[in-house]
């Protein structure tokens, strides 16, 4: 077998390169792994969306495909909300992973770049200190965490939900060490000729780095967002069983407990399709610069 390759692409010299019988078998196995694998992590996807479509209630059914199709599952997560208020946990999820988002993202870019750039003491120990504390699993200090808040009042009605912009953003410095290595990357000398021309430090970082910094500010912002979606224990400890400050997590684990679970089943996985679509608008708009932020970006 044989393929076309170009060469040089001033001069558009073409040649025909031929491919060996085992590359050729070697990347037909590739390409039919890709699939199967590809198969494997859509199907399940597939099944929930086909799910929230269904008509029939109830957990357990003896076919994949619905018998029939219905949009009320959707339309019952906004308007039965005698049991479970969808739209009021969509709305505090949300309120809680923008807030949360903003400054997790304030955080980690201001001490990511402190670390890269500046010189001060205790530098290097603090660093490790974090890379230290970064390997512990977040739950492990929940109960302390709790009991914190509680003494400081913030476990009582609607700050309940500022508790949890706290907990997503405050520790969220520490994990500044993919953000540092993208901003090592960034030459130095910008820096020193913009203090040259008589710039400070901010202005350093907001008129010259932040431009450059834009794919790891981006993978920043998307990593900050989706951690409130996908939290249910820390939410769980934190607002405890009072339903109007439910988030969509805790909110979706009572709809399996065995005295819903059959009523609420096909509205779950209405549910799980209606919270994955702020993920993925977010994700689909800024999907240029993340890319750019996965393979490495800008260097100096």
């Amino acid at each position: 077998m044989s393929k076309t390759e170009v060469i040089n692409s001033d001069e558009k010299i073409v040649r025909t390169v031929k491919m060996s019988p085992k590359r050729l078998i070697t990347n037909t196995l590739v390409h039919v792994l890709l699939a199967i694998l590809a198969f494997i992590w859509v199907m399940p996807l597939f099944w929930v969306v086909l799910t929230s479509f269904r008509a029939e209630s109830g957990s357990y059914t003896t076919t994949f495909f619905p018998k029939g199709y219905t949009l009320n599952n959707y339309i019952q997560l906004f308007t039965d909300t005698s049991i479970f208020n969808f739209p009021r946990a969509f709305m505090n999820t949300l309120i809680v992973a923008i807030f949360a988002c903003i400054l997790s993202t304030f955080f980690v870019i201001s001490v990511a770049y402190t670390m890269s750039r500046l010189r001060f003491k205790m530098r290097k120990p603090f660093m490790n200190i974090a890379l230290i504390l970064g390997m512990f699993p977040g739950f492990m200090s929940m109960i302390a965490v709790y009991y914190i808040l509680k003494g400081i009042g913030l476990t009582e009605g609607a700050l309940k939900l500022v508790a949890l912009v706290i907990v997503y953003s405050a520790g969220s410095g520490l994990q500044f060490y993919v953000a540092k290595g993208f901003f090592d990357t960034i030459s130095k000398s910008l820096d020193e000729a913009a203090c040259i021309d008589g710039a400070t430090k901010f202005q350093v970082f907001t008129k010259i780095i932040s431009p450059l910094s834009k794919p790891i500010i981006v993978q920043t912002v998307l990593q900050s967002f989706m951690a409130p979606w996908m939290d249910f224990i820390f939410a769980k400890v934190i607002i405890g069983t009072d339903p109007k400050y439910y988030t969509v997590g805790i909110c979706l684990w009572n709809m399996l407990q065995k005295e819903y679970i059959d009523r609420f089943y096909t509205r779950f996985a209405a549910s799980a399709v209606l919270v994955s679509i702020p993920i993925a608008i977010l994700f689909c708009c800024m999907q240029g610069c993340y890319s750019e932020s996965v393979s490495g970006a800008v260097k100096g």
